[in-house]
């Protein structure tokens, strides 16, 4: 008797106790998956981040509606950092307490290079997807957790100087700033031009400061280059163009991704901005053909219907998003930083309807670059 007894309490415990834990695990399972944002939403380079937001809500909100992740929902959270190196720091401190699998976008040279000098991808348990800028030095070596979705500036800068060879142009100029992006680029425009016969190009150095940067453009104006590419943050870029102008330079100019145009269309006027070649890292968000555009529009349309045409940081945010989707679904048990990196690691080629990534043989996943010009209505034309 004694012992049915000690029997039936044990059953009772054991059960108790695997309910328990399946309750718990069921608990796990449902949790929310948090994917944050930490970028510049005031000041320059607005529209930058508030469009990479509206993409990365734009794919949250799709998929929601669609079920979640398995079954989980997905929550996002955007702090503001000022566009500053310590802003930067501050806010990622913030966002880590929110718990994050991952944080879309950071953008900003000096803010990444700041959080790879300081180890915060080692500090911190979380997955970054398609850091903004692409400058070669945050990509070799890079970090494990620290995933390019967007081609390169070395891979946009060689499609400009092929583009400008294709057009006939022999002689270029390069006006770059003096931080990473800027001089880095400028190398990767040299040893590009190395490779072509017949081309030769010639660099100036310049900043922000307004009067440095108005010598720099004459300067580049007495070059008399039949192109020029301007290589550094997108405010320099930006007032670049406008100062190259005021200058006198009325030859093609080339920029990277980075700029939008209506904001050379601000500083430089329409007729300043016209002609005006843009490296494109992703195909024309307005374009119907690619199944990802229309996904990508559908998903716009639920969020931001206020909004009628769409621009490369919108669909850049929803393509980010989007990844780090499909890694999440690749996973088996737990969802955390680590399983996210694996799983996008291993995931191998994806197509997305139109965009192919792969980060098998890497942390960079596309080299799609195209050149879209600026036309007179300030739009840009594919």
């Amino acid at each position: 008797m004694l012992l049915k007894q000690t029997l039936t309490r044990w059953a009772a415990v054991w059960t108790l106790g695997v309910g328990v834990m399946l309750a718990l695990s069921q608990a796990a399972w449902a949790q929310d998956i948090v994917i944050g944002q930490v970028g510049p939403f005031t000041g320059i380079p607005v529209p930058d981040a508030p469009e990479v937001n509206q993409g990365l809500k734009a794919w949250a909100n799709q998929v929601n509606k669609a079920g979640g992740i398995n079954g989980r929902k997905v929550v996002v959270f955007e702090i503001d950092d000022t566009y500053k190196p310590d802003g930067f720091v501050s806010a990622l401190e913030r966002a880590m307490q929110r718990q994050p699998v991952a944080l879309i976008s950071p953008i900003g040279s000096a803010s990444i290079q700041r959080m790879l000098n300081d180890k915060l991808l080692d500090k911190y348990d979380v997955v970054f997807m398609n850091a903004i800028p692409g400058a070669e030095p945050f990509r070799n070596p890079g970090h494990p957790r620290l995933f390019h979705v967007r081609a390169g500036d070395k891979q946009q800068l060689e499609e400009i100087v092929k583009h400008a060879s294709t057009l006939g142009m022999t002689r270029l100029a390069v006006l770059h700033q003096e931080i990473p992006i800027g001089t880095s680029g400028m190398k990767v425009v040299a040893d590009e031009v190395a490779k072509n016969k017949g081309l030769e190009v010639k660099g100036v150095q310049g900043t922000l400061d307004p009067a440095v940067l108005a010598k720099a453009a004459e300067d580049v104006a007495r070059l008399n280059a039949q192109g020029v590419i301007v290589v550094g943050a997108p405010p320099f870029m930006a007032q670049g163009v406008a100062q190259l102008r005021k200058a006198g330079v009325t030859q093609t100019i080339f920029v990277l991704s980075y700029v939008p145009p209506g904001l050379l269309v601000k500083l430089a006027g329409a007729d300043g901005a016209r002609g005006i070649g843009i490296a494109q890292t992703y195909p024309n968000p307005n374009n119907k053909v690619r199944p990802l555009l229309r996904d990508f529009q559908s998903a716009m349309k639920a969020t931001s219907p206020e909004v009628s045409s769409y621009t490369p940081f919108q669909l850049e945010g929803y393509i980010s998003a989007r990844i780090v989707g499909e890694g999440l679904r690749r996973i088996r048990g737990e969802i955390t930083p680590a399983a996210l990196a694996k799983s996008l690691q291993t995931m191998g080629e994806i197509e997305l309807g139109g965009f192919r990534i792969d980060f098998s043989k890497g942390n960079v996943g596309s080299s799609f670059v195209d050149i879209a010009v600026v036309d007179q209505e300030g739009r840009l034309r594919y």
